[in-house]
């Protein structure tokens, strides 16, 4: 290491350090000095340059490396190819490593970036979990059908919203009241109903299987498809 003149020249004098300030871990409390020490699972939402799309990203990290990554997006076509290729790249690194990576994607990398500021601050979902979360513990955030949770309305000043799809799923018909205000609707749960199919149940047995009703559709006076009306 090389020393300026007046550097060099500097009386020594001694300075105290307590060490790195303890970070809730997984039900402990951990002063993280390297990679290692760092585990918990977190969440993070990143965004691209041009804000044209956005990637939900969990990451199940145990002694620094990740063990478990769910990548979820939302914008271009490529985001999806971009996620399917994070998804081979992630697991099996480093935080450090994963951070210094190329995810293809600029909305993954900067989720990437937030989940790394997250972590290694103690911010993760798991800092008071003892043990943390176990591998798996992402895909349930799925639940059963294995889908994100996705909300897509589309809405204009002449016509109104249209529920295409919520929590519940695919969105078939809007119910509506005298005043023509949304009451409920009638969803098919699009996960379900490709299991039922998988199962050998015929098509629109399966989607009657998968199907349900939300708020007061069975009062509305009127009832719509927000993809053709």
């Amino acid at each position: 290491m090389i020393y300026s003149k007046e550097v060099e020249n500097m009386c020594p004098v001694k300075g105290i350090s307590h060490g790195a300030a303890p970070i809730p871990e997984e039900g402990k409390w951990v002063q993280a000095k390297e990679i290692k020490d760092i585990s918990g699972l977190t969440h993070g939402i990143g965004w691209c340059a041009p804000q044209q799309g956005a990637c939900k990203l969990t990451l199940n990290i145990k002694e620094g490396i990740i063990q478990e990554a769910l990548v979820e997006t939302v914008g271009c076509s490529g985001m999806t190819h971009s996620a399917a290729m994070a998804g081979e790249i992630l697991v099996g690194k480093t935080i450090l490593e994963a951070l210094n990576t190329d995810l293809v994607c600029d909305a993954i990398n900067t989720a990437m970036r937030e989940l790394f500021l997250q972590i290694v601050y103690g911010r993760s979902q798991s800092a008071f979990s003892e043990g943390g979360l176990p591998v798996g513990a992402g895909l349930e955030d799925l639940g059963k059908g294995t889908r994100s949770q996705i909300g897509t309305i589309y809405s204009t000043l002449s016509k109104g919203p249209r529920y295409l799809e919520l929590a519940e799923g695919y969105i078939v018909e809007i119910g509506l009241d005298k005043d023509d205000q949304i009451i409920g609707y009638k969803y098919v749960n699009l996960g379900k109903m490709m299991d039922n199919i998988k199962k050998g149940i015929e098509p629109m047995e399966a989607i009657e299987q998968a199907s349900g009703k939300y708020g007061r559709f069975d009062e509305a006076v009127k009832v719509i498809d927000p993809r053709k009306e």
